[in-house]
């Protein structure tokens, strides 16, 4: 199964110094029952991309938390036996957590395909999107329109390989 597991760069450079993404239980992002009924789509390749997009959101969760890291956001996707994923419970149709699950397991960084970072003309309007999260849960609309701007800007991919140069 394919997960998407939300990072810092410093959440980044720590996974490659360790060599592995955890401790469990570790947040990731999946295709689930519930993200399929919330973007109503059968394509797997549309379901991928937006729990991608869900680890890019949780993504930024982190950076509100973290104010000293680069305001840009991180999504690795790794491959992991189902038996090592377990579903959060539906929280409702307004919850942030469609799509999200655990790891079970602190996962070995070579079982990952991919690594997603937003590129450095994102870094306003992430910055922003980050100071404005909390007003957003709040039912700010101002600010929810804030946060919905990072969307604006698409991940970049980059190789496992390349982890060294974006640390």
């Amino acid at each position: 199964m394919r997960v998407y597991v939300p990072l810092t760069l410093p959440g980044l450079a720590e996974v490659h110094k360790a060599g592995e993404l955890g401790p469990a239980p570790l947040a990731a992002y999946a295709i689930t029952p519930a993200l399929r009924e919330w973007y109503v789509s059968d394509d797997t390749e549309e379901l991928e991309y937006a729990a991608l997009g869900r680890a890019a959101q949780g993504s930024l969760r982190l950076l509100a938390a973290d104010a000293g890291a680069p305001r840009r956001r991180v999504v690795v996707a790794v491959d992991v036996p189902d038996g090592a994923v377990t579903a959060v419970p539906d929280q409702g149709p307004d919850a942030a957590g469609f799509g999200e699950v655990r790891l079970s397991a602190p996962v070995p960084l070579r079982k990952a395909a991919s690594v997603h970072v937003d590129s450095e003309d994102a870094e306003e309007d992430v910055a922003a999107a980050a100071a404005a999260l909390d007003a957003a849960d709040g039912g700010d609309d101002d600010a929810r329109f804030t946060v919905d701007g990072a969307d604006d800007h698409e991940l970049m991919w980059f190789g496992v390989q390349e982890i060294p140069n974006l640390v």
